[in-house]
């Protein structure tokens, strides 16, 4: 495995996201009153979602250009 790999990384990021989106909900359905804890989750799934846009454009060109 190549941790150069750009699609490597993609495939590393989305899982992380969809990790912190799983936690949020169990927070959320465990009744959790820790608003900080979540905002502070879903800052860090803000964060994820533009590092894989950027990297997503990188891999994937845009085709009108």
């Amino acid at each position: 495995m190549n941790d150069d790999d750009p699609r490597q990384i993609l495939a590393l990021l989305k899982a992380d996201h969809r990790r912190l989106d799983e936690e949020i909900e169990a927070l959320r359905a465990a009744g959790s009153i820790d608003q900080i804890e979540i905002a502070r989750l879903k800052k860090r799934k803000l964060i994820l979602k533009d590092e894989i846009a950027q990297l997503a454009d990188r891999i994937i060109p845009d085709l009108l250009a």
